[in-house]
């Protein structure tokens, strides 16, 4: 649980965003804003929404939140346009914006309550936590000097103690993971959440960087991963945005800059109430030349396929993965008073070779949204044929690379090169596991003292060794939690058990670069990635 642009020349920034799968996620660079106009909703004579809502308010037989009723009337109202035009709460706009801020204010720790006891699980890079000695794996005792932890202890009592609007200064009283004592004053502050998860030299020559969203840093922190990775000797590189949604429009777009050449086409966009808009690449990007694969997968979608989409039209990189999420659509969110917003559809973008890669939604939204289960219902996680066999792939594709490969439209990115799933990767077992929260309580539980004899990140990755007997231990351990467990299942999982055991213990010693260099070792999509750009 988490506590809590570079401009460039040439590129034009606008107040758009792209929505992530399954929720609306965005922070404008500039929000448009529509206050000013007349909000007499008697003033319009055709306006039957704003009358109907003005005959609850002022006619029905019980007492209403007009408020609420006014959001779910918008929403349905929008969410018959297209997946994408939503209308969102105060408290839901706020979040969403405030993820692709690149920070938060806040104390900087991620924690997880086990047994009645709050432990430190993550402590973030240069936040007051940081700053102040708090350490993975610190165990909480009190609070301000009052008890914090046994049977009244609860989430809901954690998030009341965290909660911003009342406490800008906390002191911690805690036992440390040596059994010492340790007293911390923090004081709220801002908290640098990169959108970088990792970066690391994968080879003594080719970098490797995860990127999770397209927030407002984004570029200034691909940069710096950069050039540190070009210090440490990075010809080549693999740019990692697997599960990632999306973010800004002008982000995807600066992203692209650092690998194009002045003058190439990113981009365009258009509606019928927005011109035709394209967006180029300038002079200044930092990675023009050097081998180059993109990895994607079902949950790369909207800014993520802007990126790879120029990349591949452009012949600039090589995309290797699963066929991306599918979604073509710009949104543009409009803020009201009250903080609520509705973010609405005002464009659609096409990649440099003039492809549309958003998939159908004429089926209707719960059939849009069902799409990646029919995916794999059919096969098509798992057999590169299976989905050129798709209907919308079968026909005859006018759009091509630069160097005239095929390409298609209207289904998502498909990639240059197929990576199968792997269900054992992800068994209804290891979903359950993770939801409980397993992995990092066993860490927690099992195995701290272990990471003491390790000097470092890759001491730790290079030399240690899941047994059988451990991941035996682990399956008692999580029995206390998970009452039922099928022996097929284990067995099924047993290997990325193992993976995952490890990966958590990198993560709650070393941090995220460390739980994605442990599962990059085992991962068939990152190893293919290495070998198209060797």
């Amino acid at each position: 649980m988490v506590e809590g642009m570079k401009k460039k020349s040439g590129i034009i920034f606008r107040s758009i965003i792209l929505v992530l799968v399954g929720i609306t996620i965005g922070l404008l660079a500039g929000k448009s804003n529509f206050m000013g106009q007349n909000s007499d909703l008697s003033a319009s004579e055709n306006d039957k929404i704003a009358k109907v809502l003005q005959l609850v308010r002022q006619n029905y037989v019980d007492s209403v939140n007009v408020d609420s009723v006014e959001g779910v009337a918008a929403n349905n109202l929008l969410q018959n346009l297209d997946p994408h035009s939503m209308y969102l709460p105060p408290k839901q706009a706020e979040a969403i914006n405030e993820k692709l801020q690149g920070g938060f204010n806040g104390f900087g720790i991620e924690y997880q309550l086990l047994r009645d006891t709050l432990f430190i699980t993550q402590v973030y890079p240069d936040g007051p936590a940081a700053k102040a000695g708090m350490e993975s794996g610190d165990m909480v005792i009190d609070i301000d000097n009052k008890k914090f932890s046994g049977t009244q202890l609860s989430v809901k009592r954690v998030d009341a103690a965290f909660d911003s609007a009342k406490n800008n200064e906390i002191m911690f009283n805690v036992i440390g993971p040596d059994n010492d004592t340790k007293v911390f004053k923090l004081k709220r502050g801002y908290v640098d959440m990169s959108s970088i998860d990792a970066y690391y030299m994968a080879t003594p020559t080719i970098g490797y960087v995860k990127i999770s969203k397209f927030a407002s840093t984004t570029d200034a922190d691909f940069r710096s991963a950069l050039t540190n990775l070009k210090s440490q000797g990075m010809k080549k590189l693999v740019l990692d945005i697997r599960g990632n949604g999306g973010g800004y429009l002008n982000t995807a777009t600066a992203l692209a800059d650092e690998f194009l050449t002045k003058g190439q086409l990113i981009v365009y966009t258009k509606g019928i109430h927005e011109p035709r808009t394209d967006y180029f690449a300038t002079d200044s990007g930092e990675f023009q030349q050097g081998k180059m694969a993109v990895l994607i997968d079902e949950y790369s979608a909207s800014a993520s396929e802007i990126l790879a989409g120029a990349l591949q039209d452009l012949d600039r990189a090589v995309i290797v993965g699963r066929r991306s999420f599918g979604k073509g659509l710009v949104q543009q969110q409009f803020p009201f008073p009250d903080g609520s917003a509705i973010n609405l559809t005002v464009a659609r973008y096409y990649t440099p070779s003039g492809r549309s890669i958003q998939k159908s939604y004429a089926g209707g939204i719960e059939n849009y949204h069902n799409e990646l289960n029919e995916r794999m219902n059919k096969g098509e996680l798992f057999s590169e044929q299976s989905n050129i066999n798709d209907s919308v792939f079968k026909k005859q594709s006018p759009y091509h690379t630069a160097h005239g490969k095929k390409v298609y439209s209207y289904g998502g990115i498909m990639p240059d090169i197929f990576v199968p799933a792997d269900t054992a990767d992800d068994t209804n077992l290891i979903q359950e596991m993770n939801d409980n929260l397993l992995f990092t309580a066993y860490v927690i539980d099992r195995l701290q003292s272990t990471l003491q004899d390790y000097k470092s990140a890759n001491d730790f990755i290079d030399n240690f060794k899941v047994s059988d007997d451990m991941f035996d231990d682990y399956i008692l351990y999580a029995s206390g939690t998970i009452k039922e467990m099928d022996s097929n299942e284990i067995m099924i999982s047993k290997q990325p058990i193992k993976t995952l055991i490890k990966a958590y213990a990198s993560r709650f010693k070393w941090g995220d670069e460390a739980y994605y260099q442990t599962v990059n070792n085992e991962d068939a999509g990152f190893k293919k990635a290495i070998a198209a750009v060797q």
